[in-house]
């Protein structure tokens, strides 16, 4: 056993016995770190109470409600057509969440967490989303050892478990597309600003929904040509909602299936939006080897979502995608090692991380072919 081995086993017998703990949480000197790893213990365990919380201010709309400015207890239950001791019961849960603040007679406000939702649908869309999660995440241990018939999840992606996701009906894709295309501008944000687009003359979007990454890309290259390739019912939307906004002469949506059909030639530069993680090392193989031979020499992937080990985002792409894929049926979250060796087996020349401004959002990696 090497030395850090003992010391850590040392540790870990001091952490886990009462008497030192007792000692711990009454000594000056360790009495903060004590109480700080005594919350942050209880907050993994009433996780699932704060995300209900949040849950029914959504629900509620409660955000919305405190935008137009502070509320009383008494009016906010009259609005929300709640029992006043349980809107007062909500509203101190809220409070103690950041969710919302008490204000000046005794009225309540938005917080820092409750005012960054006003006017972001995509991400109230994903926390009414997730009771299909919770619903799969029931028993963990059983979903661990095998999910027993089909989880929530994996009938609303219905492409995850299809053997044959070309042949999806319209109404199979609505929500999801919908709901990514809702989720999806903050995250075209972090890509657009990472990585210039204007020197490019052709961009294609693989797995691209119903078109939201390539409608932001337009407002930032407006001479950039632009390509959509999904499960055809997918792409019906995006070519709907392209002509809606007059993008029809510049964005075209090709349908098909990019595990089973080649991609369109011709453009410059391809973009994996939160695609790669939705599926298995095979799958992502597949892919990316579609990916390079549709591209032309110098020709760029830009390959962005959220990834492991993400420094002060480990809980995100470890814990949550982690087991959000699990129950989805498909896919893995990876580090950046493991997508480099992916694209370079792929045949790509190079493929470097780029910065973004909310890594917990997405990462980038950017991969060239070269010549």
């Amino acid at each position: 056993m090497s030395w850090s081995d003992r010391y850590l086993a040392l540790r870990d017998r001091w952490l886990s016995s009462p008497r030192f703990q007792r000692w711990a949480a009454a000594f000056p000197l360790t009495r903060p770190t004590a109480r700080n790893r005594a919350r942050a213990l209880f907050d993994v365990c009433a996780g699932f109470v704060y995300s209900q919380i949040l849950l029914a201010c959504v629900r509620l709309k409660l955000f919305d409600l405190l935008a137009g400015g502070p509320e009383s207890a008494a009016d906010i239950a009259a609005k929300l057509q709640l029992p006043l001791d349980s809107t007062e019961r909500l509203l101190d849960a809220a409070v103690s969440l950041r969710l919302i603040e008490k204000r000046g007679a005794g009225r309540y406000g938005l917080g820092p967490l409750g005012a960054a939702l006003v006017g972001n649908p995509g991400v109230g869309a994903m926390i009414e989303h997730h009771s299909l999660l919770y619903a799969d995440l029931h028993d963990p241990v059983g979903l661990l050892r095998g999910p027993r018939g089909q989880t929530e999840l994996a009938k609303y992606w219905a492409y995850a478990k299809s053997d044959a996701p070309a042949g999806l009906e319209g109404a199979q894709v609505a929500d999801y597309t919908a709901l990514m295309s809702s989720s999806q501008p903050l995250v075209a944000g972090e890509i657009l600003n990472a990585y210039p687009l204007h020197k490019h003359r052709c961009l294609l979007d693989v797995g691209g929904g119903e078109g939201t990454f390539l409608i932001e890309a337009a407002k930032h290259a407006p001479d950039l040509k632009l390509r959509l390739f999904d499960l055809p019912p997918v792409a019906e939307r995006a070519a709907r909602r392209f002509e809606k906004l007059g993008l029809a002469t510049r964005a075209e949506a090709h349908g098909g299936d990019f595990l089973q059909d080649q991609l369109p030639t011709g453009a410059d530069v391809v973009s994996l939006v939160r695609v790669v993680h939705d599926h298995d090392d095979a799958s992502v193989a597949t892919l990316l080897r579609a990916v390079y031979r549709a591209l032309p020499k110098d020709g760029v992937l830009l390959l962005a979502e959220p990834m492991m080990g993400t420094p002060g985002a480990a809980p995100v792409g470890d814990a949550y995608f982690g087991f959000y894929l699990l129950a989805m049926g498909s896919g893995r979250p990876r580090t950046p090692a493991d997508l480099r060796q992916m694209l370079l087996k792929a045949g790509f020349a190079s493929a470097q991380m780029l910065r973004t401004h909310q890594p917990l959002q997405s990462r980038l990696i950017v991969a060239r072919k070269g010549a």
